[in-house]
């Protein structure tokens, strides 16, 4: 019979002979398809934001942020002796249309809403505007919305330019409003921890939670689907979840064809917090009819409908959070527990490894780092990468992208985001001179 490591590698699902020069290889086709505007998995999205700039330091600026359930507005305040950003006058409340319709006007009294509940404790008249949902950004930093994702129900919003309909409706009128996405406003906040003195010479914003994203610093003149491309670099929103030229074990098949989404983002759906338990599921019954558990195990394992992937990681980890894990139900013999564990555990070792290759490949695209004393500034966001118990990502990605960029003489600075990243992203968009 197969050890536990000769069945996955066996179904495709490997961790040490993954071949990282191989995929960054083709993450940067694909990156450079996008780029030209031909066929590629990558969007390679222009937003038409630069980090580079001085940050107008100790000068509360308005901030909104709409990305799920919940709507935010508040001020942040960069401080120039590099002490800890403060965000203050935060109030959360229902992000417009995610529980029922609302009509265009409603919706724009919300964010106006904020903006003039924070007006009085705002020392710029820019705003920074962090909107995370499918949009076309302008030269000026606005963005049009493209289709509403989350289940919002605001459709008269569809094709607006929000940040110039948010200003029609403000009196006064901001200097400017600058609406960036989630993963946009991360990579400006890796511009916010630059401590006085310190130098990055590009820079990425990174998201591993339910989803994944990458955004990262392009030359301009090395976008060839900009006609008339303005001087300088701009972040390049890549959606790089929806990278598809990257091998699939069978586990990661049979878990696709089970999203309502099948053959879309399938690089997401290898190392992001939504999918992981699923692929530990497709692991088990595969084993489970290949006799590496117990008879009882076997039918509590067939009889399983899904696996969150924190009950997955929590077991694999032998972490107890005081709730009753359905694992424990599952695999009652210690043996067992242990064989499961062995089998599970490399689907996140695996996806840490992918995420470095992920961030190795762009981070080799910006062509910093050349310097050791300008490294890429690689500002990095999300639960499913600080929170995972059975491997730690921050590790694995640290030493493996040592591993790959050492050999290309790149410095690179691993940054962990200040808290509320999108907010301080939004805030370092508006505030940038």
């Amino acid at each position: 019979m197969m050890t536990p490591e000769e069945f996955l590698e066996s179904n495709g699902l490997a961790t040490a002979t993954l071949d990282r020069a191989a995929l960054i290889a083709a993450f940067q086709k694909e990156m450079e398809a996008g780029l030209a505007g031909q066929p590629s998995s990558l969007k390679m999205i222009p937003t038409y934001t630069s980090p580079y700039g001085d940050i107008k330091k100790d000068t509360p600026v308005t901030v909104l942020d709409a990305g799920g359930t919940n709507f935010r507005g508040a001020t942040v305040t960069i401080p120039s002796d590099g002490s800890g950003i403060k965000i203050e006058n935060r109030e959360k409340g229902e992000m417009p249309g995610a529980k029922s319709y609302v009509a265009q006007e409603d919706f724009y009294k919300v964010l106006t809403g904020h903006v003039d509940r924070c007006r009085p404790f705002a020392k710029d008249p820019a705003i920074g505007f962090c909107f995370s949902y499918p949009a076309e950004a302008s030269p000026e930093g606005d963005a049009k919305l493209l289709v509403w994702t989350k289940q919002i129900q605001a459709p008269e919003i569809v094709g607006q330019w929000v940040g110039a309909e948010l200003t029609k409706r403000l009196d006064p009128k901001p200097s400017k409003v600058m609406v960036v996405n989630d993963t946009v406003a991360t990579l400006l906040a890796g511009k916010a921890t630059e401590k006085p003195g310190q130098k990055f010479s590009a820079y990425l914003g990174f998201i591993l939670g339910t989803g994944t994203n990458v955004a990262y610093i392009e030359q301009n003149d090395r976008i060839p689907k900009l006609a008339n491309p303005p001087a300088g670099a701009m972040a390049i929103n890549t959606e790089s979840g929806g990278f598809n030229k990257i091998p699939q074990s069978t586990f990661d098949e049979a878990m696709d064809r089970k999203t309502s989404d099948c053959g879309s983002q399938r690089f997401e759906k290898m190392i992001a917090g939504a999918y992981l338990g699923k692929i530990g599921l497709e692991v088990f019954k595969a084993a489970a009819k290949e006799g590496f558990f117990s008879d009882a195990a076997k039918a509590a394992v067939q009889g399983l409908g899904t696996i969150e992937s924190y009950d997955l990681d929590n077991f694999c980890a032998k972490y107890d959070n005081g709730k009753p894990n359905p694992l424990d139900k599952v695999f009652v013999d210690e043996a067992d527990r242990a064989m499961a564990r062995r089998l599970a555990t490399p689907v996140f070792e695996r996806a840490a490894i992918l995420t470095a290759i992920h961030l190795a490949a762009f981070i080799v695209k910006t062509g910093g780092g050349t310097d050791s004393n300008a490294p890429v500034c690689v500002c990095v966001d999300g639960s499913t990468y600080y929170k995972t118990r059975v491997v730690s990502f921050p590790e694995i990605v640290q030493k493996e992208l040592d591993g790959m960029l050492s050999k290309r003489n790149i410095a690179f600075a691993l940054t962990v985001c200040p808290d509320h990243a999108p907010m301080v992203g939004a805030a370092v968009a508006a505030l940038l001179k």
